[in-house]
């Protein structure tokens, strides 16, 4: 196979070789098209900036230039102050399996991360308890898109795994019996509020993932970062809540 000239081909090059299911393919392909920013020695987009952005065009040799530790070394720093050092590990790794792969092949002949090491992770401190009745209420009257509504609504009705929800269909609903079909699980019931919202929710549609994006199922990363930035204003502390928050809403 020839060797790329574009970063991103090499990219994509990778990904396609690459044993990865597709929501983690469409990771790595996240983070990898992060790191073109420093590369290109320009801060990356945060949050939903970030996902809609188009990362700049630079060539594979970068990741030989004499200055392509240092950039991605800065870039590391910069994003860990960003995102946080766990985001900014879990992307290094990345980076680091990726290089690996291009040098086997010869695309790439230096190891520009090499030097670069995880940073340390502070430990979870959440001790923040579930979400007060007038707190979650104050949460389901937020003006937010439908998907969130119902999502946050749903969440709160049954109290079920964040994960279980997400992995719901359309086709898994029983909408006029307030429930949803029993298969592997016991089913989950819900009162007005997500009962109003669901149908909206569905209207026209007759299977797939009942809380969806344009490139698929809502993750549980994005559902969560959603949620903590719509609730950042309720929050005393100002940092926003958690879903874990909402779902525990009332087990004080």
């Amino acid at each position: 196979m020839n060797r790329p000239v574009e970063y991103a081909v090499a990219v994509e090059r990778y990904l396609a070789a690459s044993a990865l299911r597709a929501g983690s393919r469409r990771i790595y392909g996240i983070a990898l098209a992060t790191w073109a920013w420093a590369l290109a020695d320009r801060t990356p987009p945060v949050g939903e900036d970030r996902r809609n952005a188009l990362p700049p065009s630079v060539p594979l040799a970068l990741l030989d230039a004499p200055h392509a530790a240092a950039r991605l070394r800065a870039a590391f720093l910069a994003r860990s102050a960003s995102v946080g050092p766990r985001t900014a590990n879990r992307e290094l790794s990345v980076l680091g399996t990726a290089v690996a792969w291009w040098r086997a092949r010869g695309w790439v002949s230096g190891d520009p991360v090499a030097g670069l090491r995880p940073l340390p992770v502070p430990k979870r401190q959440d001790t923040a308890g579930p979400l007060a009745p007038s707190e979650a209420a104050a949460v389901l009257a937020l003006p937010a898109p439908l998907r969130e509504q119902a999502f946050w609504h749903l969440l709160h009705d049954t109290r079920a795994p964040v994960e279980r929800l997400l992995a719901l269909d359309v086709d898994d609903l029983d909408l006029p019996g307030r429930r949803t079909r029993t298969r592997r699980h016991p089913p989950l019931q819900w009162g007005d509020g997500t009962a109003r919202l669901l149908p909206l929710l569905t209207l026209g549609r007759v299977g797939g993932p009942l809380f969806a994006t344009a490139r698929g199922r809502l993750s549980y990363r994005r559902a969560a970062e959603a949620f903590t930035a719509a609730t950042r204003p309720l929050d005393p502390r100002g940092r926003g809540w958690t879903l874990r928050q909402l779902q525990a809403a009332g087990e004080r």
